[in-house]
């Protein structure tokens, strides 16, 4: 078996990752950011970037799958009484006229339960996957994350989902400053306005690496099936 697979062409420089010590995050695919009708098109934006990724990430889930990898689902959301969403973050999405808890076109808004708050068909997560339901735009706040990850005894995640600059990169950055060596899948991430995709990209790569890497999805596939044909 090759026990550290490398990514050469990662950003800045090479990815070796344990495989065993390793987890894919896939971050909020959910119909409420995804799909059309959703909390982020009644934002007034496109979902289309969101949509596009969905092949990438069935790809690389698939790849994970077969080579034993940890893998983690995230949904971003709030309980039906929205007490664990703050008054900040609710009067700010009324502003911009899709309420958070409010009715919609797949039901309460970024409400746990609700259509809207499910993952999408495609990406649906496979018996014993951990799910994590989150109440903030960060996979560690106010979850059992870290102490998942912990048992596992994970040292490295691979990240896709959306948004690139929001959810993703602020799971990144959680993970990073606890301790997590970090690859961002450019091309399994999306932004709703790609110039945002392309800057958050940016953020991760430079100075040396100062967030982690970024890897392309069929480099991912093409490691982890070095690792079972090891």
């Amino acid at each position: 078996m090759n026990d550290s697979p490398c990514i050469d062409d990662a950003r800045p420089y090479p990815y070796a990752f344990d495989p065993a010590r390793t987890a894919l995050v896939v971050i909020d695919m959910q119909n409420d950011f995804c799909a059309p009708g959703g909390f982020g098109e009644r934002l007034g934006n496109d979902v289309a970037p969101a949509r596009a990724i969905i092949p990438a990430i069935s790809d690389v889930l698939a790849a994970a799958r077969r080579a034993g990898l940890t893998i983690v689902h995230t949904r971003e959301g709030h309980l039906p009484d929205l007490s664990d969403c703050p008054p900040s973050k609710l009067a700010r999405s009324r502003r911009q006229g899709a309420g958070i808890g409010d009715p919609g076109p797949m039901g309460r808004v970024l409400v746990r339960g609700e259509p809207g708050h499910a993952i999408v068909p495609e990406l649906a997560p496979a018996d014993g996957e951990y799910i994590v339901d989150k109440p903030g735009k960060g996979a560690f706040y106010r979850t059992g994350l870290e102490a998942y990850l912990a048992e596992q005894g994970i040292a490295s995640l691979l990240l896709a989902g959306v948004t690139t600059h929001v959810c993703v990169h602020t799971t990144l950055r959680e993970a990073n400053d606890r301790g997590y060596e970090c690859a961002v899948i450019a091309d399994a991430t999306a932004a709703f306005d790609p110039a945002d995709h392309e800057a958050a990209l940016r953020m991760v790569w430079q100075q040396g690496g100062i967030f982690g890497w970024v890897v392309e999805s069929g480099a991912v596939v093409d490691a982890l099936a070095e690792i079972r044909r090891g």
